[in-house]
């Protein structure tokens, strides 16, 4: 009976722990939503995560009809009314070709870092398109002056004045999307005739600054986007991932070759859909890791690159709290057997107090990585809390030498967690090993204990 009781007060010990286990990780969460306030806060006071789109030429027109009216005399008489119906036809460029380098930077607010950047870019397109012809030569078509847009997500990013050439002449650009809702700028074009065949050559030099991500979008038949940065940690999302990217620690480099056949782009922007934005961290990087920015899917097609952080310490100190269970089960665990095996009784504050010290390791990592780098906060955390835990155990186990194995013990899972939390992609295999391993230990250690006697011992007074 005595045995079972200690079995329930151990399980009972280590739900009472999963409370300061799950307030530790809401105020993980705390800190990151901060993080993302900071972010929302420089984004507003500069620039947002951009998104670049275009040239897009839009022809509106009016139509000519022919309407039947009644003059004084009541007779019905044909008059031609060039005040019809409006529309306009959308042409999209036969190529695209932007090429830019992304210049990054670091903004602070408070305690936190936001990367910025600037995009120095130069988008080429050409078009060669036909004007529709009169369906009736009698009721000719009143066709206005086009527009030639480009899309940006946040204007304000503009530096200084983007030049923008067409078949070579400098053309003064206009905020907005011509007649589109988004921001944007375009320029007028002279008004073409019915039929006539537009062949336009456009150069734009543009210098954008953003926040965190860029998205482009494949408007063109033919299109082809390259970047460079020294910011060794990108992260690329979108529907479309770079051919063979370059990454280093000296930056990278990456070009998409997107074909109109494999985007939905066209159709999605005649229907309406919105440039892509950023979202909620989520994704896959180069390491792997859920710490930085993905865009929107259901905006339209675009590709996208992000400078993300190589660690992001609340992703990486929210992953570590999950296992803290996992820590106090083994470290209680072992006290059990300790009770069990040497007959050491040990109270149930030392429980507790045991409990809470592996708790705080947590706090302490996510307050101490805010200021320091995230390897240097595990190591400073990790050996405060085991140099605790090994001096206190001495006494409580009443022998140096177990304290040191306890603390051997705790060192070993810490080391383990660290490899877990930088390898990602292999944490699966990683912990199932681990678990495997501790298990196999336990088996070895008491192969021999001869469970019925210890637990009669404990039993007696």
């Amino acid at each position: 009976m005595r045995l079972l009781l200690k079995l329930l007060f151990v399980g009972a010990m280590t739900i009472a722990i999963m409370i300061p286990l799950l307030m530790i990780r809401g105020t993980i969460s705390e800190r990151q939503f901060y993080r993302n306030q900071a972010v929302a806060n420089i984004a507003r006071s500069s620039a947002g995560a951009q998104a670049f789109s275009g040239p897009v030429l839009v022809v509106p027109y009016v139509e000519t009809v022919e309407v039947e009216e009644k003059n004084d005399k009541g007779e019905v008489i044909r008059k031609v009314k060039r005040d019809g119906a409006s529309g306009q036809w959308t042409f999209f460029p036969d190529r695209l070709d932007v090429r830019g380098k992304l210049l990054p930077d670091t903004r602070r607010l408070g305690l936190h870092e936001v990367r910025v950047y600037e995009l120095q870019a130069l988008a080429q397109a050409g078009f060669d398109v036909r004007i529709p012809a009169d369906e009736n030569p009698e009721l000719p078509r009143r066709i206005g002056r086009p527009w030639l847009s480009y899309g940006i997500a946040d204007v304000r990013g503009l530096a200084g004045t983007p030049q923008l050439r067409v078949d070579r002449r400098e053309l003064t650009l206009e905020e907005g999307f011509g007649s589109r809702e988004g921001g944007g700028v375009h320029v007028r074009l002279p008004a073409p005739v019915a039929g006539a065949a537009l062949k336009l050559d456009t150069r734009l030099d543009i210098k954008l600054a953003g926040t965190e991500s860029l998205a482009m979008v494949p408007l063109a038949r033919s299109n082809t986007f390259r970047l460079e940065s020294s910011w060794p940690h990108p992260r690329f999302g979108g529907d479309f991932l770079p051919r063979q990217p370059g990454v280093s620690d000296k930056g990278f480099t990456a070009q998409w070759e997107v074909s109109s056949l494999a985007s939905n782009a066209q159709a999605q922007f005649l229907a309406g859909k919105t440039l892509p934005s950023l979202e909620s961290m989520r994704g896959s990087g180069r390491d792997g890791n859920d710490n930085g920015p993905a865009f929107d899917t259901s905006g339209i097609d675009a590709v996208g690159v992000a400078l993300v952080d190589p660690v992001n310490v609340y992703s990486q100190a929210d992953r570590a709290s999950k296992y803290g269970l996992l820590f106090v089960v083994l470290t209680f665990v072992g006290f059990f057997m300790f009770e069990l095996i040497k007959q050491l009784p040990i109270h149930p504050v030392q429980y507790g107090l045991v409990g809470l010290a592996l708790a705080i390791f947590f706090l302490l990592l996510v307050s101490l990585s805010e200021h320091i780098a995230f390897h240097r906060a595990y190591l400073v955390a990790s050996v405060a809390c085991i140099g605790l835990l090994g001096f206190y155990l001495s006494a409580v186990l009443r022998s140096a030498a177990r304290g040191l194995g306890f603390a051997a013990m705790l060192a070993t899972l810490y080391a383990a967690l660290y490899g877990l939390l930088v390898s990602e992609d292999n944490a699966l295999v990683l912990g199932s090993g681990l678990l495997f391993v501790i298990l196999a230990v336990i088996m070895v250690v008491t192969r021999k204990v001869d469970w019925y006697r210890a637990a009669s011992a404990l039993a007696r007074p």
